[in-house]
């Protein structure tokens, strides 16, 4: 049996090509988008994309961040061979919107805004605040899930290495 640590550090990979992929099917195939998330109105990459190039021993890092900026560096880093570490997303569904940062090392949610609620007027409404805000943070989660399932299942197959990745590199060196 593998060591936890063994384990993290030998399938950490995963997690940066998930935000990867997950980054081209956004900009390529929202087709692929629909069919694993019916519900989703769109899926769309927020303000912020965080790279890494590891050089031998030497790790560099390339931020992307701002409402406007252009993701040119963050294709010429992949061509380098970045590999995504954070993703920020913007989710929506109808009207309602969320905003969420996904880390590919340990899948770690960050920066999670929900769409806004009622507001607690009296003592009763507190309880359905809480419920109605622990159900906003569980259909990103949901999300979250869905869409890595959706690229294991891509990862694992033989799709990947014959379709998938030849679409990758060619996205990449556009």
């Amino acid at each position: 049996m593998l060591d936890i640590a063994v384990a993290y550090n030998r399938y950490a990979f995963l997690g940066y090509e998930f935000l990867t992929w997950l980054w081209f099917v956004v900009e390529k195939d929202r087709d692929l988008l629909t069919a694993i998330e019916p519900e989703m109105t769109t899926l769309a990459l927020g303000n912020r994309v965080v790279l890494e190039n590891r050089i031998q021993e030497a790790v560099e890092s390339i931020t992307i961040k701002g409402d406007d900026a252009g993701l040119e560096e963050g294709l010429l880093a992949l061509r380098k061979g970045a590999v995504v570490t954070e993703l920020n997303l913007v989710y929506r569904i109808g009207e309602q919107e969320w905003r969420v940062t996904v880390k590919g090392e340990s899948f770690n949610i960050s920066n999670l805004k929900t769409p806004e609620i009622g507001a607690i007027e009296t003592r009763d409404d507190i309880e359905g605040f809480l419920l109605e805000k622990v159900y906003l943070y569980e259909k990103v989660v949901r999300l979250i899930d869905k869409l890595y399932a959706g690229f294991l299942r891509y990862r694992l197959s033989a799709d990947w290495n014959e379709r998938v990745l030849p679409l990758l590199k060619q996205w990449i060196h556009e």
